[in-house]
């Protein structure tokens, strides 16, 4: 499959100035207008949370399903992030749900973001190198989205063009999965290469029901960014 052309396109000169801004939007920009006296607590809203199953994987899921249809809280991640705290990871899956759990409440914490966004780094790289395979690629898929959004300060290793390279790993790794795709055109639209993404976006539009509800409205964010037309 050919991705994508030649990598000049996505020199440091030219994606850097989005990424930052658009990185300092995602991350630091209080999602909901929270002010410092006012950040989340640490008793979840949602008694899904409390229900989860003992694993750090099934609160990281229970989170991820609240956020999926937009009944999430700020509480609800702080209380995730709080409830896996206390653990050093072990495991691939104990590892990505840290990572994930991490990533949720960044989008939320203002100036706690810049710590959250290493820790993200740090349990995703972890996974992916106890279990690359794990999820269809999982904690690599987020690795490589982390690595092409963050701002270059925020990271101990990865770019923009390591994050390309590990997201594209992923899709020849795992054809068939939809959120690979996605995640990949989403890199491409980011550093400003609609042109490649396409196909990927044709591809999860043809098994979009296979996408969660909040993938399929980024879905067609993307495609309204990308302005191509699938077959």
């Amino acid at each position: 499959m050919a991705l994508h052309g030649p990598r000049s396109r996505f020199a440091p000169t030219e994606a850097r100035p989005w990424r930052r801004r658009d990185a300092l939007r995602l991350l630091a920009v209080l999602t909901f207008a929270l002010g410092a006296g006012c950040m989340p607590g640490r008793t979840p809203e949602n008694p899904a949370l409390t229900r989860a199953g003992p694993s750090a994987l099934a609160v990281a899921d229970a989170l991820e399903a609240l956020i999926a249809v937009k009944a999430d809280t700020p509480g609800d991640r702080r209380y995730a992030y709080d409830r896996l705290r206390p653990s050093e990871p072990k495991t691939a899956e104990d590892a990505l749900a840290r990572a994930i759990v991490a990533g949720r409440l960044a989008q939320v914490s203002g100036l706690a973001a810049p710590g959250l966004v290493a820790e993200v780094e740090r349990y995703a790289s972890a996974s992916a190198k106890l279990d690359p395979a794990f999820r269809s690629g999982a904690a690599e898929r987020l690795l490589g989205s982390l690595y092409v959004m963050a701002p270059a300060s925020l990271l101990a290793h990865g770019d923009s063009e390591q994050g390309l390279e590990l997201l594209e790993g992923v899709v020849r790794r795992f054809p068939d999965h939809a959120g690979n795709h996605l995640r990949l055109a989403e890199g491409y639209i980011a550093l400003g290469d609609p042109a490649p993404a396409t196909p990927h976006l044709c591809f999860c539009v043809a098994h979009r029901s296979s996408l969660r509800a909040d993938e399929q409205r980024l879905l067609e964010e993307l495609r309204a960014q990308a302005k191509g037309s699938c077959p």
